[in-house]
């Protein structure tokens, strides 16, 4: 700090007038500095008092010091503050029925200063209440290859990671390639949706053209579709393990789907209230993929638990 003022003010006499200090003080402290480094720090022969090379470089590790000094504070300070406030968390309807409401019981208990509020809400209108400041946490389903963009402020985490399967209507004859699908009735997802996604880069590639394409958005509609054998799907793992009418194809669907959770930052970070509620979501999707897997409804152990890697950061999207 001293030699920095010294350098900006081109004296002992102008860093003392700058720190509130004596000149003679600032003559001291800067006498103890140079007989501890052992070499001049400041050069004093011409008119205007400049810091030797010593000096520059003592000066710009000090300043390395005393940032990092004021970034432990503000995330000290951050650890101290109490999650308290209105919180808005927009979710789709399935993160309703599974684990959003979950959320909001831990955070009655953990949190009571914290008021949440949920919204049901599909990932177009989402983002662009979290863009607005209308949402401060947002979950959103995504297709690993071709993730959402990250608004300016937001930070995302990956809360479930999950495979793709091919299910087919009871009856139909297992295919050997993706071909043999060509022509058939097929039951798709909004073009913007992971499932739908998925459908064109398969489509895309080889040369998948449905007889009728039936689209829907939800895994129960699916369902009922392929019951009355109106055509192939794609599902995620998780939800193809609760197909009752119908059969899981042996044919390996390329592709991810992951579930992320995208909350809004402040100027100096993490906001606490926004935390604490992401917090929540994170070990409720927990607590509901162990209570599936131990009722035997899941194919495989889910990966929910932590350092899940969001695709913005593979693919340096944002």
């Amino acid at each position: 700090m001293i030699l920095r003022s010294i350098a900006e003010g081109g004296g002992v006499a102008a860093a003392a007038r700058a720190l509130g200090h004596t000149p003679s003080a600032v003559s001291q402290q800067l006498n103890r500095l140079e007989r501890e480094a052992g070499v001049p720090l400041v050069d004093r022969t011409g008119g205007r008092a400049e810091l030797t090379a010593a000096g520059r470089l003592l000066a710009q590790a000090g300043e390395r010091i005393q940032q990092a000094l004021t970034d432990a504070t503000r995330e000290l300070n951050a650890l101290g503050e109490q999650a308290a406030g209105p919180v808005a968390i927009g979710v789709p309807a399935t993160a309703i029925t599974y684990f959003a409401t979950t959320a909001l019981h831990m955070l009655a208990t953990t949190r009571p200063a914290l008021r949440p509020r949920l919204v049901e809400t599909g990932p177009a209108e989402g983002l662009r209440a979290l863009r607005l400041g209308e949402l401060d946490v947002l979950v959103i389903a995504d297709d690993q290859d071709a993730p959402t963009p990250l608004p300016p402020g937001v930070r995302a985490t990956v809360l479930l990671e999950d495979e793709y399967r091919l299910v087919l209507p009871d009856g139909w004859a297992e295919p050997t390639g993706w071909a043999e699908l060509s022509g058939r009735p097929w039951i798709g997802a909004p073009a913007d949706s992971p499932r739908g996604l998925v459908f064109q880069r398969l489509a895309a590639e080889h040369g998948i053209v449905p007889s009728v394409l039936h689209v829907a958005r939800y895994p129960f509609a699916v369902y009922s579709l392929v019951a009355a054998r109106l055509g192939a799907a794609i599902l995620t793992a998780t939800a193809a393990s609760q197909l009752t009418h119908g059969v899981v194809a042996e044919l390996a669907v390329p592709g991810g789907y992951v579930v992320r959770l995208l909350r809004r930052t402040g100027p100096s970070g993490a906001v606490p209230a926004v935390e604490a509620a992401a917090e929540a979501l994170q070990q409720a999707v927990l607590l509901a993929a162990e209570r599936m897997a131990g009722l035997g409804l899941l194919e495989r152990e889910p990966r929910v638990r932590s350092r899940l890697v969001d695709p913005s950061e593979r693919t340096g999207t944002s």
